[in-house]
Order: C-alpha cells, then structure tokens, then sequence
C-alpha cells in the first residue's frame, strides 16, 4: 500500500495544492494506518476492508487518543480511499459506512477587549526586545495569523504605506489589512529595534531573536505568557488566543463573516461559524442578566 500512499501524498501536495502542515497530517495518520494493517496482515490496499478499518478505529480508540484525534484520523482514511476509489485502485470504497464520533464543539478561548488591551500595554519600553515584542502582539491582533505565519514573514511581505501584507500558507496567500496601531508598532520597531537584534547579520525575517536570527515559535510562546502575567491575566493564554479574539471581537462589533473567513484564511466558512455562536452566546448572557422580564 505503500505505492498509493505515495501518490495519494503527490496528489495533495501537487493537485490539491494543500498546506505542508495538512499534508503533514494526513501523512502521519496514514502512515500509522498502513503500519497497524501490516501488523496484522494487510498489506494490499484492495484487501482492506469496513471490518478492517473498524478494527483500527477500535484500536485507537483503545489507546485512549482523544475524540479529536480519533476523527482526524478517520477523515484521513475517507480522503484517501474516496482518491483509491476514484482512482480504480479499489472496486469499493471501504469508509462509506464509517461514520466519525461525534464531537462536542468547543468553543475557544478567548480574551475580553479590556483584557486585550492590557496585555497589548505590556511591551511599553524602548528596548529592541520591547519593540520587537509589541509589534509582534499588535500584528498578531491586528490580523489573525496563525503564530506560523507570524513568525514566517519576510520584510517583502509588508505594505506599511497601504497598512496590508501578504500572508502565505503553503502556495495559498491572503492579504490583510491592518491598523495603525500595528502600524506604528512596526515602524518603531523597524527603526529602533530590528537593526540592533541582527547585530549586523543579514535577514529577510521581520521578527529575530536577540542572536539576529528568526523568531521561533516557541520564543514567541514564552513572551506572550510572560506578557500575560505581567498584564494579570489568569486565563491560559496562547498565541492562538490572540486570534481566536481577533476573530469573535470582529463579529462582536458586526463584521461580515465571509470577510473574517477571508482574512483567517479557513478554506470553510462552517469553521468560522464558531465566532458567530460565540456572539450568539453572548448576547444571550447580556439578556438574561439585563432583561427586567427575562
């Protein structure tokens, strides 16, 4: 089955033009598939069947892998015996009558304005670290990248007389626009502080370490909790949770959901969906501790 796997991969990656962490993941579940199949016998994909792959399904649940995961892996599996199928590797498609557990919708964490904006003070120095960190805090509310996209940017990518950029995932790019707050965050930035963390090392990264090469995911995780606590926020805060707010704080205020579909860059609008139950949820809140006649 390794053959297939292999053009399912190419087929993602060429075809689908799908993002590297998306190919990552289903390559990952598929392998981990092929090698439970293998352990117990099945090694041609034309000899996989429902009972099969139920077995599987079986086993990792089992494992005590979450809801979440199990169904991640069960949608990898549709994916790539539907393309099987279509294909004519396969006569039938054995996950037809596999249906994924149902999950819960969680809704994500997310911080109030108020909150927001206290930790935005946070970084309020002049230090090149202190300049640094406030733009990255501005751009990432201003935007609603992906803490990946972040710390990804190329100084190219970056229009500050229009106040956009161009945000790449993989071969998909979106631009976004952002405010002036992000703005003069990233000129003072750019002025008193990138030139000094590269300490003469040449970069095409916006945002470096103090050693002058690009930020890290993991960098940028720590600064941000650091931020938080220093802001008195108890709530667990991610760098994901600066965009999830970004998000529910523009439909608060009665943004076009397409529009924050565009700008999250979510392939489906059933994902962005989310931030409109959020406000819904809200709104009922303030009705039932308001209302005189509730």
């Amino acid at each position: 089955m390794e053959c297939e796997l292999t053009l399912f991969i190419n087929y993602l990656t060429e075809e689908k033009k799908a993002s590297s962490s998306t190919v990552s993941s289903y390559q990952r579940d598929l392998k981990k598939m092929d090698h439970y199949l293998q352990l117990h016998g099945v090694r041609d994909v034309e000899n996989i069947t429902v009972t099969t792959l139920n077995s599987y399904i079986l086993y990792l649940e089992k494992q005590g892998l979450s809801v979440s995961t199990v169904s991640r892996s069960i949608a990898s599996m549709k994916a790539f015996f539907h393309y099987a199928f279509r294909q004519r590797k396969i006569d039938q498609d054995p996950t037809e009558q596999i249906k994924a557990p149902h999950i819960e919708k969680k809704l994500p964490g997310v911080l109030t304005m108020e909150e927001t904006v206290r930790l935005l003070r946070q970084p309020s120095g002049g230090s090149p670290k202190e300049l640094r960190d406030k733009a990255m805090l501005e751009l990432l509310y201003a935007t609603g990248m992906r803490v990946s996209e972040l710390i990804s940017l190329r100084t190219e990518d970056i229009n500050l007389l229009m106040n956009y950029l161009v945000c790449r995932d993989g071969e998909k790019e979106r631009v976004i626009p952002f405010g002036r707050p992000a703005r003069d965050a990233l000129e003072q930035y750019y002025s008193g502080g990138r030139k000094i963390l590269l300490k003469g090392n040449e970069s095409g990264a916006v945002f470096v370490n103090c050693f002058g090469h690009a930020m890290s995911r993991q960098g940028f995780w720590k600064l941000i909790k650091q931020y938080a606590d220093k802001a008195g926020i108890t709530k667990d805060i991610t760098p994901q949770t600066l965009r999830h707010s970004f998000a529910a704080h523009l439909v608060q205020n009665g943004a076009d959901l397409k529009a924050v579909q565009e700008m999250l860059g979510h392939s489906d609008i059933s994902t962005t969906q989310i931030y409109m139950d959020m406000n819904a949820d809200r709104v009922r809140g303030v009705y039932t501790q308001a209302h005189p006649r509730r």
